[in-house]
Parts: structure tokens; sequence; C-alpha cells
């Protein structure tokens, strides 16, 4: 016996591993070459346009009035900022298009990290689910891994949990000391009032 518990059925797909991706990384000449076009297209498709864009609408919100200029530096902080603003803005609205063309290198391991990745996000519905791999280093030996039959035991014993809407924290049942009550005014022909 190796002193590792195995529970796998047999003929169980086996996963591949993550590689392990850290600040040591050194990329491939391929993984360069697509950083490089990812930091080309970023700036001159989406940073530039979207810079420019922005530059132009505060300076047409200055003009107008809307806009207060600096008493000092005219519009320039501001179309500064707008500008600064417009090519970070550029800049994160390509990410999902740079992560693709990582995903689609092969023998890449940063490619491979990425489709890994997406294939352990949680459920997006409003359901609970745990896929679970327990970690063991009881008396030395390595972790073992449990079988795809256990875990759906345990998904079927634990609760499943439904979202709860942010306006549920205070609802009609919570006491408040609130109520919604609108006094009632008589007004006579005098023109005198009183609380119903």
């Amino acid at each position: 016996m190796s002193g590792r518990a195995d529970f796998r059925e047999p003929g169980a797909e086996v996963p591949r591993p993550i590689p392990h991706i850290g600040a040591d990384y050194v990329p491939t000449e391929e993984e360069r070459r697509v950083f490089a076009e990812c930091n080309d297209e970023s700036f001159w498709f989406r940073s530039v346009p979207l810079a420019a864009t922005s530059m132009l609408i505060t300076q047409g919100l200055i003009s107008k009035g809307i806009l207060s200029s600096h008493p000092k530096y005219g519009s320039i902080p501001k179309l500064i900022f707008a500008c600064i603003m417009g090519y970070f803005a550029g800049k994160l609205s390509y990410v999902k298009t740079c992560q693709e063309k990582f995903k689609n290198l092969e023998n890449s391991p940063l490619g491979e990290a990425l489709r890994s990745g997406q294939a352990r996000r949680p459920s997006p519905s409003g359901h609970y689910s745990q896929k679970s791999r327990y970690d063991s280093s009881v008396g030395g030996h390595p972790s073992f891994v449990t079988s795809p039959a256990a875990d759906n035991i345990e998904k079927d014993t634990l609760p499943r949990y439904e979202p709860i809407p942010f306006s549920a924290s205070m609802n009609e049942s919570t006491p408040t000391g609130i109520t919604d009550h609108i006094a009632q005014v008589k007004v006579n022909k005098y023109g005198d009032t009183w609380d119903e």
C-alpha cells in the first residue's frame, strides 16, 4: 500500500493538474507575442478612442456651463482626468478579448490555467452547489480525492440556498416602529383645522 487513499471509480476521468502561474512564471514566446498584440490593440482600438471621446464630452460640458472650469488652470485638469479615465476604461474593456486570445493558444500554460479557471467557476444561478475535494495530510500521507458518487451524496444532503434580494432585509414584517399612518385633517368653513 502506497499510503495514498484513492477512491476514484474505475475508468473515471482524471483531471489534469493546473499549471502554477505565479510571479516567477516566465511566459513562452507565443504568450509574449499575444501580450504585445493585446497591448497594441487595447491602446489603439479602445484606449485612444475612449480617451478622445471622454475629453470631447468633458470639453463640451465645460463650454455649455454644466461643468465649471478651474479659476487658475481652466479646463485642463478636468480634461486630463477625462483622458486618464478613458485610457483605463479602454484597457479594462479589452481584458475579456485578451483572455480569449490566450485561451485559444495551444501548448500554453497560461491559456491552460485560464481554460481550467473558467471550468471551475461557480454556478451562475442562485443554487448553492459544492464540488468538494477533501485534502488531508493525516500522518504525513498525501491528500486523497473523493469519488464522484460521494460528491453526489454530499450535494443531496446539503441544503440549497436561494439568493436573498437586498430589499428583503427590511420588509413589511420587520418591526421598525415606523408606521404609514397619515393623519386626516378636517378644515371647516372658517379655516380651523383638527385631526381626526
